[in-house]
């Protein structure tokens, strides 16, 4: 009790080096929230072209029903194979038409369909790795009557790296922006010490331990660091919204990372008050 008693009469004490403190930090934690937010729809985005990610076995005109089923059934049981569609030669130049209305007069008048029939392979979630799907294409090959198989080996290569460099980068930038916030916690904290040096030095000739001394400061940043994550939080939203509704429609990041931030926020605040007391408690 005493410890929150003194961190809240710190806070009474110095509003506004409370409130920089924490507009500090919610400085630095709105960049990480901003880029939070570019990265999460850069992911949803990613994913949703990643949905689409599927392997086309394009067949010979002379290959049987039955050889048919039998590649079906085999691929079927791979553990990377959600499903098998057949797309037989009319459904392929009906899909043609509706698709590529553009070159309607190149199917007008044909007296022979130039497409081929098809198995189109659906994958599941989780394997539409590079590895995966080259792994099912190299299966596809076996069968004398698969004439091409097509999966776009360089788009998913891309897709993936992208992902890659979405996740390296995020966990990059906001490590340095946890640093910068962790510092400028870390500066507030050394500031209240001094302001507050013939206090603690009163409290230490009555027989008070670092611990007691230190507990309030803890609390005191663990506060501050919380402070910053909720008004990052607001001013993120307010720029999402400026953001969707003036430029393009973007999500939302979930509830889980504002909470993940928030607490982000007070750890560091509490970490940070443990290492500038540690260090400079030695000084007063």
């Amino acid at each position: 009790m005493h410890a929150i008693r003194e961190a809240v009469n710190a806070v009474r004490r110095a509003p506004f080096l409370t409130l920089l403190s924490a507009a500090m930090v919610a400085l630095a934690l709105y960049v990480v929230g901003l880029f939070g937010v570019a990265t999460y729809n850069l992911h949803q985005a990613l994913q949703r072209i990643e949905e689409r990610v599927e392997v086309v076995a394009y067949l010979r005109d002379g290959a049987r029903p039955s050889e048919i089923t039998v590649l079906e059934d085999d691929v079927l049981r791979m553990d990377e194979v959600r499903g098998v569609r057949f797309v037989s030669r009319e459904d392929a130049l009906e899909a043609a038409r509706r698709d590529l209305p553009e070159f309607e007069e190149l199917f007008v008048g044909l007296d022979v369909n130039p497409l081929p029939a098809s198995l189109e392979i659906e994958l599941m979630e989780g394997f539409r790795t590079p590895a995966s799907v080259a792994r099912v294409a190299e299966r596809l090959t076996i069968y004398p009557f698969v004439e091409d198989v097509r999966y776009g080996q360089e788009w998913v290569d891309r897709l993936f790296l992208l992902q890659r460099i979405g996740a390296l980068t995020t966990t990059v930038l906001g490590g340095a922006f946890a640093v910068v916030a962790a510092l400028i916690i870390g500066t507030a904290i050394r500031i209240a010490i001094f302001a507050r040096r013939e206090e603690i030095y009163v409290m230490r000739l009555v027989g008070a331990t670092n611990g007691f001394v230190r507990r309030p400061f803890l609390l005191e940043g663990a506060f501050t660091g919380a402070l910053g994550g909720l008004l990052a939080a607001g001013i993120t939203w307010v720029s999402y919204q400026l953001v969707s509704r003036a430029i393009f429609r973007l999500e939302w990041i979930p509830v889980s990372w504002v909470l993940a931030g928030i607490a982000g926020g007070a750890l560091f605040g509490l970490l940070a008050s443990g290492l500038a007391v540690r260090r400079y408690l030695k000084e007063v």
